[in-house]
């Protein structure tokens, strides 16, 4: 919730979804209908970096083999 309180305070109202162990697999599912159909996505994380000490590793996996590029 670190990240809804940062874009609260800059007024960003962006729709956040929630990643984490438990759904990473029909999340990327989601983001990547969300890429096909023209969304540009961002991955925040509220600690550790993405894809390495916090979920998201198969989201970029996935995201670069359709194609897409991912951008640190």
């Amino acid at each position: 919730q670190n990240s809804r309180h940062l874009l609260v305070a800059h007024s960003i109202t962006t729709k956040l979804i929630c990643l984490h162990q438990h759904n990473e697999m029909a999340v990327t599912d989601k983001i990547l209908a969300l890429l096909d159909s023209g969304k540009c996505i961002a991955l925040v994380t509220d600690a550790g970096t993405p894809g390495i000490s916090d979920p998201g590793a198969i989201l970029v996996r996935r995201v670069r083999e359709h194609g897409y590029p991912v951008i640190p």
